[in-house]
């Protein structure tokens, strides 16, 4: 079954000292489904690698390796930006930042789980029905 894909579980598996039981496991689940994301994953992403090497726990070059892994993993990137009353609504609703409402506005609209570490994206999930993947 498809599942949104949050950037929390996406960068510990490129990010050292990071690693979690749940993230592996959300891998391994990759390899057998597909996940799908919003667009704003990439933004968010490209920035946590920016941030890695600008404190020395990546260089330039390793960076762009990690890029070119995260192209080839099965992530469909949801072309659709959810307008902005509705992004509002639900970062009030359930008390998220815009961005983690982006996930959850897709997820919603997919009738999909998120897999996440992020636990206020993770109460939002479960509180708006679509719940969290489970490993």
């Amino acid at each position: 079954m498809p599942f949104v894909l949050d950037n929390s579980v996406l960068c510990v598996w490129f990010i050292g000292n990071q690693a979690t039981a749940y993230a592996d496991a959300v891998a391994v689940r990759l390899e057998r489904d597909r996940a799908v994301a919003p667009m704003l994953l990439r933004l968010e992403f490209a920035n946590v690698l920016r941030t890695a090497c600008k404190r020395g726990r990546l260089i330039a070059q390793e960076a762009q390796l990690v890029v070119d892994q995260v192209r080839h993993l099965p992530i469909k990137f949801d072309l659709q930006t959810p307008e902005v009353p509705e992004l509002l609504s639900l970062a009030l609703r359930y008390d998220l930042s815009s961005y983690d409402a982006s996930y959850l506005a897709l997820a919603l609209r997919e009738q999909l789980p998120i897999a996440t570490q992020d636990a206020a994206l993770a109460e939002a999930a479960w509180a708006a029905g679509v719940g969290v993947l489970s490993v």
